[in-house]
């Protein structure tokens, strides 16, 4: 009996003394936090509460990602929107990259606080990484810096239009509305928007965008009238406010331009020294009309020879007996660049070169290239400088100077040289 008493009285002291001596542990790591001054050993590398509640994944969406994008906007949307180029989009001093300084500078998950998994992600859903990798121009790239230097002619341009448009215009806080967007077609599969200027190759531009949407197989098989009036592509306007919004912050968007005078002369002779039901009676009879001396019925009647001077002179004319049309409309106003931050700036110059560049980045199928052909009045030599030369020979250097300053933002912000060397 007094041995089994003094073993349970062993025990209860026993356990009693263990719940002591954990209570005591307890209270001495307490008072430790609570000393003033007292510091956390974290070990390099390891994670706060603070860092957890305030790093933002790079997949994350934030409330400045969702924004659309302004020309002068530093701020990037999601880890590499469809044809962000990351390094001229957001630098002062452009570089050209090549893949290990991509892959080295832009995307350096020790910088940046992205995980080997997410880096491995970005690489492969960047465009110009994928182009770079990709078969297709393998052989064409490697030992060459032809692929390079496409990519920094891209820099300069957008760079180009920023200055531009940071100097001359203040459209920084503009909101865009449905009418700045009325010119972009839009292609979803491959999220591509492309805004239609005139006399720039547009007609095949929308069979490329056609094909790339699935309405046809082949370019050649798009015929013009089903380009222009078959409604197959949609424009960005035609979506409410918030598909607007998403596709201009996600998708790529692409600019081509050609030089003012050519563009206009390439208009001219398209609308006005052809049979047109359209141009001859709206714009060809007020024309005439308001500039020809003794004009005769038969022209007043039908608007159907309009000279290259009577066009310059309503084309200058403050009070136009008749409004402007989009195929000898300033680019600025038909496609806003100092609002809309075009991804993508071609030219028609060199579009060979650039259309494919384009296509190769957004990942269309091998076979699609720009087509060359021209399907109206295929006859015709195509405007050239030489011929542009020669129309605008007949306009005095007084009318020269007044159209080059009609044209002179898209000269600026473009890049083209004057054409005449008299002008200034």
């Amino acid at each position: 009996m007094k041995l089994t008493c003094m073993f349970s009285f062993t025990l209860l002291f026993g356990a009693t003394g263990l719940i002591l001596f954990i209570h005591l542990q307890d209270l001495s790591e307490i008072v430790q936090q609570q000393i003033p001054g007292s510091k956390l050993n974290l070990k390099a590398g390891q994670t706060t509460r603070k860092d957890l509640c305030t790093y933002n994944s790079p997949f994350e969406k934030t409330e400045e990602s969702e924004s659309v994008q302004r020309p002068n906007q530093d701020s990037v949307s999601g880890p590499v929107s469809p044809m962000q180029f990351p390094a001229f989009d957001r630098t002062q001093n452009p570089k050209p990259h090549n893949s290990r300084e991509l892959e080295g500078n832009v995307l350096d998950e020790r910088s940046a606080g992205i995980t080997k998994r997410q880096r491995q992600l970005l690489l492969k859903n960047n465009p110009y990484f994928k182009a770079l990798n990709s078969s297709t121009v393998a052989t064409s790239v490697q030992g060459d810096t032809k692929w390079d230097k496409l990519y920094k002619t891209q820099e300069e341009r957008k760079h180009l239009i920023r200055d531009v448009c940071a100097k001359y215009k203040s459209n920084s806080k503009k909101t865009i509305t449905p009418h700045h967007v009325s010119r972009i077609f839009v292609e979803d599969k491959h999220k591509l928007l492309y805004c239609e200027v005139p006399k720039t190759g547009c007609s095949n531009w929308k069979r490329v965008l056609m094909v790339l949407e699935g309405f046809a197989s082949s370019v050649k098989d798009i015929q013009h009238n089903t380009v222009h009036n078959g409604n197959h592509l949609r424009r960005l306007d035609s979506f409410d406010k918030q598909g607007i919004h998403e596709r201009l912050n996600a998708y790529t968007k692409v600019l081509f331009v050609r030089e003012p005078f050519e563009r206009l002369v390439s208009a001219f002779r398209d609308k006005f020294e052809h049979p047109n039901s359209y141009y001859h009676p709206v714009f060809g009879k007020p024309i005439i009309s308001k500039y020809r001396v003794n004009a005769s019925r038969a022209a007043l009647r039908t608007g159907s020879d309009v000279t290259f001077k009577e066009f310059l002179q309503y084309l200058l004319d403050v009070h136009k007996p008749v409004g402007m049309d989009i195929h000898w409309d300033h680019v600025n106003r038909l496609c806003s660049p100092c609002l809309i931050d075009y991804d993508f700036i071609g030219k028609s110059e060199s579009m060979r070169e650039d259309a494919n560049f384009l296509l190769h980045l957004t990942d269309a199928p091998k076979n699609l290239t720009f087509p060359t052909f021209k399907d109206r009045h295929s006859y015709e030599e195509r405007t050239t400088t030489k011929i542009t030369q020669q129309y605008f020979a007949q306009i005095a250097p007084s009318d020269r100077q007044r159209a080059y300053d009609f044209y002179y933002m898209d000269y600026l912000m473009f890049n083209y040289s004057k054409p005449f060397k008299d002008l200034y």
